[in-house]
């Protein structure tokens, strides 16, 4: 088991957009538990495959399923969201995140189409900043707790370690659940597929003109 807790890896720009998800993400988890309640929420704005409403999409971006599903998102996003949108710049950035969550989504329903589980988290658009993160910056130095059996230690490893073996566990994870009862809740194609679009599109985005602010 490991968990990244910081990086080396100085930012160019200041990640107003990275900030302004984290911030709507927990505004709208605030929302979820404390005032309108999870599950009048989750049943009108998470994306369900089966039904597949196109706003849902983006909907169920914003939306998380617990404390811990939010805290992980959250602080991956907070690690190696900024370099990302260095590279991007602001607008690009947002457009960038919003289609590797789309893409993640997408994902999702072509591998489970008939699925009734609705589908929350920012985990898709997340894992697409991570295979963009893993292609710009593969030597990066990230800062890894790791848990060896009974020990706990830090250690410093490249990021293309650190992301590859994060794809690799979803990779596993989702093909394990083709043929078993997925009930536990995690959309493993949707981190697979973020995944992917992430690394096969930032190039394009990076070439689109938006003047970089």
């Amino acid at each position: 088991m490991f968990f990244p807790y910081k990086d080396d890896n100085p930012r160019v720009l200041f990640p107003f957009v990275t900030y302004g998800i984290i911030g709507l993400n927990i505004l709208v988890f605030w929302a979820q538990f404390f005032v309108y309640g999870n599950e009048r929420l989750i049943s009108t704005f998470a994306f369900v495959p089966y039904e597949f409403k196109l706003f849902t999409i983006f909907t169920s971006m914003f939306m998380h399923g617990g404390l811990m599903h939010i805290i992980g998102n959250m602080w991956f996003l907070y690690i190696f969201g900024d370099n990302v949108e260095s590279i991007l710049g602001h607008v690009r950035f947002l457009l960038f995140y919003l289609f590797c969550g789309i893409g993640a989504a997408v994902a999702q329903f072509l591998i489970q189409p008939d699925s009734t589980t609705p589908m929350v988290g920012a985990s898709g658009a997340i894992a697409g900043v991570l295979g963009a993160y893993m292609i710009k910056f593969p030597k990066a130095r990230v800062h890894v707790l790791a848990v060896i059996f009974i020990f706990i230690t830090t250690i410093v490893v490249p990021a293309q370690l650190v992301l590859g073996l994060w794809f690799l566990m979803q990779l596993s994870g989702g093909l394990g659940s083709l043929g078993f009862d997925t009930t536990g809740g995690i959309a493993w194609f949707a981190h697979i597929g973020g995944f992917i679009v992430g690394i096969s599109t930032l190039r394009i985005f990076q070439t689109i003109n938006i003047k970089k602010i």
